[in-house]
């Protein structure tokens, strides 16, 4: 019998359609238009752009003869640093055999989601890598809505009816996961809802696994609170490095499992992926980052330092698409904006723009601002749309240092964003100009 693509074939349909991360061809496709030489402001990519730490370069450069194989679940000096901070952040003490080291916090994810339950509930929106994921385990994902009314939080009614729904057609959901401060909306639980929803997960039997890369980029207007506080036995805490100290490219990440004996097996298993998929971390990253987890001193510091950047830049994005016209609940934490244009559907249906994703692409093209359409993840909103601050005024590492060194010398937000950040102003222009050619 003739095979007219040859002897390949894919295992699973779910790998052969899977598309590639809108945020990562987001920016691709950003890269290769400023290769040509055209003017485009990047709020497409949520990467921490400023420099890597002089200590952590110089610890780097130190392990660069570290070149054998270490423990799947991360050397113990790493697992040690880790979770001392972990128990700062989480207000529990963390003992290192909870701790798992993987590349990145993605890997962590999907290990842990490999390992529990068979139907797993995602918020709508929720971050573009989430859903993929669980298509590729094969597993059933159930969507559970929320809406700018109710600032994009988990409903707790809501919740319970979803699941009650899916018990009903004979599903089994066991696995919620969560993110605060939360990818795309930029949003964060309050201390009271974190609370409440580690409780009904504990009397419903659900384990949450609580993604919490962006903990330590708090802007202070909510305190960061996990659920493993209020539910120690039922919450899988993930993290890393990339958000916090601009390490996306290192790759490390880690896993902090649940007490008890079933938390012991969990990260038994996870070490088990790990030695059989990646086998360990980059051997000098993983000396390297013990730096990076210090709780104290010049990395502290420098942490502290660039969160209050991140606070600074992002609320001035927000400041300029809300004095646009545009529908955007003001961000607690992360790098993100998460606008709508809802309220211009009609104006954009007259000019061709049907859909948030031909939205992005008009604003790409006409205005040089790329962005990403809500409905990367998964938004029921029609003109929803994610931009990030992480790269304005930050194109280049020289950029990036300057900015640095200017808020090292005046911590001042107004004259930081006035002196130092034409792009943010810059955008916010192109945004009117955009709207009033809608008229």
């Amino acid at each position: 019998m003739s095979r007219s693509n040859g002897p390949l074939r894919f295992a699973r349909s779910g790998v052969r359609t899977l598309a590639p991360s809108s945020t990562l061809e987001i920016n691709e496709r950003v890269r290769d238009m400023w290769a040509r030489g055209e003017q485009v402001y990047h709020l497409g990519f949520g990467e921490s752009r400023f420099p890597v730490h002089p200590r952590l370069k110089a610890a780097l450069a130190d392990a660069g003869d570290a070149r054998s194989y270490l423990p799947s679940a991360g050397i113990p000096e790493l697992r040690k640093a880790i979770a001392s901070q972990q128990s700062l952040v989480l207000g529990q003490e963390v003992d290192p055999a909870r701790v798992v080291v993987g590349p990145g916090s993605k890997s962590m994810l999907y290990a842990t989601l490999l390992c529990l339950g068979e139907e797993i509930l995602l918020p709508r929106p929720s971050w573009v890598t989430y859903a993929p994921q669980v298509h590729l385990l094969g597993k059933t994902l159930t969507w559970v809505p929320t809406s700018a009314d109710h600032r994009y939080r988990i409903d707790l009614d809501v919740l319970e009816d979803v699941i009650r729904d899916a018990r009903a057609g004979w599903g089994n959901p066991e696995v919620l996961v969560v993110n605060s401060p939360n990818n795309p909306t930029g949003l964060m639980m309050t201390p009271e809802e974190v609370e409440a929803l580690a409780l009904f997960a504990r009397e419903q039997g659900l384990v949450l696994v609580s993604d919490e890369i962006y903990s330590l980029a708090a802007h202070g207007t909510v305190p960061h609170v996990s659920p493993a506080q209020f539910y120690p036995e039922g919450t899988v805490v993930v993290g890393g490095l990339s958000k916090s100290l601009s390490l996306g490219g290192w790759r490390v990440g880690h896993a902090v499992v649940p007490t008890g004996e079933a938390g012991r097996a969990l990260a038994r298993a996870i070490a088990g992926i790990a030695s059989n998929v990646w086998s360990c971390v980059t051997a000098p990253v993983q000396h390297a980052a013990v730096l990076a987890y210090a709780t104290e001193g010049e990395l502290a510091e420098y942490r502290d330092l660039c969160t209050a950047m991140h606070a600074v830049r992002t609320r001035a994005l927000f400041d300029q698409v809300a004095g646009a016209g545009l529908d955007c609940i003001a961000p607690d934490g992360a790098f993100y904006v998460y606008p709508s244009l809802d309220r211009f559907g009609e104006a954009l249906a007259e000019r061709g723009v049907s859909s948030d994703r031909a939205l992005a692409l008009a604003l790409l093209e006409e205005a040089g601002l790329a962005t990403l359409p809500g409905s990367a993840f998964h938004g029921d909103d029609p003109f929803s749309l994610r931009l990030s601050s992480s790269w304005l005024d930050a194109e280049t590492d020289e950029k990036a240092q300057a900015l640095v060194g200017a808020y090292r010398a005046a911590p001042d937000p107004d004259s930081f964003i006035r002196d130092h950040h034409p792009g943010i102003a810059d955008v916010g222009a192109r945004l009117r100009a955009f709207l009033a050619g809608l008229h």
